[in-house]
Parts: structure tokens; sequence; C-alpha cells
């Protein structure tokens, strides 16, 4: 399928080499936080995307780990952005090994899969190959538009060392291989001790991306240590960044809750020398602001976009549309 082309102001993007090799975004475009408090009071709904990407040259579609999108919805995608656009696009949590219920399959999946007593979908071999077939139909509409960046697979913290083998996920890795596959470890034996050398190692022999991550100083199993910038995979590497807030982290309730913090401008300077020190031996570094709480997440990626040197689009004149 052929996107068609894109019909909005364009913006033009100016930064100095390495700056340039680095994109910034947002994990999402459409959080309530962002409708209430970033975009223009009236905008519609279809147009937002459009409007993001005049502030951002990249997004992390998250709606993908609830559902596979329809495929008209992913043309609308490609038809709303400039032709340089990016998405990073995380996969459907059952392919991430999250307890998953049937009702977010595919509803040609959902009679096919096997629910335990509590009526979570086994994930079987032929399950997993029909899941990956149908989410790769709609990622090619984005690959063939180049407009396909990275697909992330964020695991489930229940993934552990002690329960399971990376050897696992060898099969999803294989069937992906024409596509550029980025890990994000939710449990941080992973990354620690002997594992560390394990996984990396691991990670580099199947050129997958590890995901560096910026989080809360807590030694907690769920939260991954934020001094690894590892590069696997030598063309792209991968930054997120889910705040400082530990409590909020542990504690809170929804994803806004849990991911509660607002950076500082000195943690953007901290973000920005590091971003660039990865951009300095990866080809290019994608760094996704995850904070999404009100609108933390676009106010603190255009702080980086700043500190980087990049263009930063200025806000718009006036806060309602007519």
């Amino acid at each position: 399928m052929v996107c068609n082309s894109w019909h909005r102001h364009r913006c033009s993007f100016v930064a100095k080499p390495v700056q340039s090799r680095i994109l910034v975004g947002t994990a999402s475009w459409s959080d309530p936080g962002f409708v209430e408090r970033w975009y223009p009071k009236g905008m519609r709904a279809h147009e937002r995307l459009g409007w993001y990407a005049q502030h951002f040259e990249m997004v992390e579609v998250n709606s993908t780990f609830y559902s596979v999108p329809d495929l008209r919805m992913v043309e609308h995608w490609c038809a709303s952005t400039p032709v340089a656009f990016t998405f990073d696009v995380k996969l459907h949590q059952l392919l991430s090994r999250h307890s998953t219920p049937a009702k977010l399959l595919p509803p040609e999946l959902q009679q096919r899969a096997e629910t335990n007593d509590k009526g979570k979908i086994k994930l079987t071999p032929a399950l997993e190959e029909a899941l990956i077939e149908i989410s790769l139909r709609a990622m090619s509409i984005l690959q063939g538009a180049g407009k396909l960046g990275v697909l992330l697979l964020q695991l489930s913290p229940a993934f552990s060392p002690r329960k399971h083998e990376l050897t696992e996920l060898e099969r999803l890795i294989e069937m992906l291989r024409d596509y550029r596959l980025a890990i994000e470890f939710r449990n941080r034996n992973w990354a620690v001790g002997e594992q560390l050398r394990s996984t990396i190692q691991f990670l580099r022999r199947h050129r997958v991306i590890f995901v560096n991550i910026d989080a809360p100083a807590a030694e907690h199993f769920t939260i991954m240590p934020s001094d690894l910038d590892e590069i696997t995979n030598s063309q792209l590497t991968y930054l997120r960044l889910h705040g400082r807030n530990a409590e909020a982290y542990l504690k809170g309730k929804t994803v806004a809750a849990r991911f509660n913090y607002d950076y500082r401008d000195r943690e953007i300077a901290e973000v920005a020398e590091r971003s660039k020190r990865l951009a300095a031996d990866a080809g290019k570094v994608h760094v996704v602001f995850n904070n999404n709480n009100l609108d933390y997440a676009p106010r603190a990626a255009a702080r980086l976009r700043a500190a980087l040197g990049q263009y930063v689009a200025p806000p718009p004149q006036t806060p309602e549309l007519f």
C-alpha cells in the first residue's frame, strides 16, 4: 500500500552533524495530558499527529502494545507526517511475554488462543507466529513508506533470568530479522554482574538493539540501572526516559502516575550530553520521553531538542482553534 503525500506545513530541522543523528520524541502523541495541556484547544483528534510532526521528527507508538492497528489507521499515520518522519512501534504485549487476556488479540486469533484458568493466553509457537504475521501487515505500510524505525519489545518484569532463557526469544528474533528490533528489559537481573555480559553478547550476536534507560535511582528488580550505555547494533541505539520519581514508579496505579516526573533543566542537559556520547558510537540515536504525565513529555522533548541545537517549532500563537 502507498501512503498519500504529506500536505501539512513542513518544518526545516537544522542541526549539527552529531546532533542530526539524534531523533527526539515521546512515547505516544495522544495521551490525555497532551490533549489537555499541550495541543491547541479544540484541535480534532485526527489533526494531532500532523501538529506533533511539526515539533518532532519521530514518535514511539504505544497503542500497538494493546492491539494491532487497523491498516487504514496506519495509512493515516503516513499521510499525516512528512517524508522523513520516523515511527518506532511497540510490539504487542503478548509477544513481550506479558499476561494477556484473549480480548486484546486480533479477532481472527481470539478463537484459536488457548487460555489458562484465569483467562490469560498461553503463548504457543503457532500463536506467536500468527500474531507476528498479522502485526507485520501493518508495519509493512510504514516500512514501505520509509517511515519505520524500530520495533520495540518491552519485556515483562516477570521475564527474569531465574525462570527464563534469552534463547526463548530466538524464534521471534528470527521472524523479525528484516526489521530493526530493540529490546527493553524490565527486570534488572538481566543487567547486573555476569548476567549483563551474557545479555549484551546475546543481543550483539543477533544484532538486536539494547534499550538504555533513564529511570529512578532505586535498586528494585523492575527498575533497570541508568548507568548503562550499551550499543549492541552499530546502526542505532535507543534511550528511553521514564523520569526519576522512585515512589511514583513503584506505587503508581496508572501509567501517568508511574511516570509522573518533570525533568529539570540540568537533567535535560545531562540527557543531551549522554545522547551525544551515544551518537558518537552509533549511526543514530532515538531518544524517547516516557514521562507521560500531564504535558511533561513533549515539553521535555522540546527542551532536549533545544539543548542539542536542533530546530524547535515555536509554540502556537493562540491557545484556541476556530
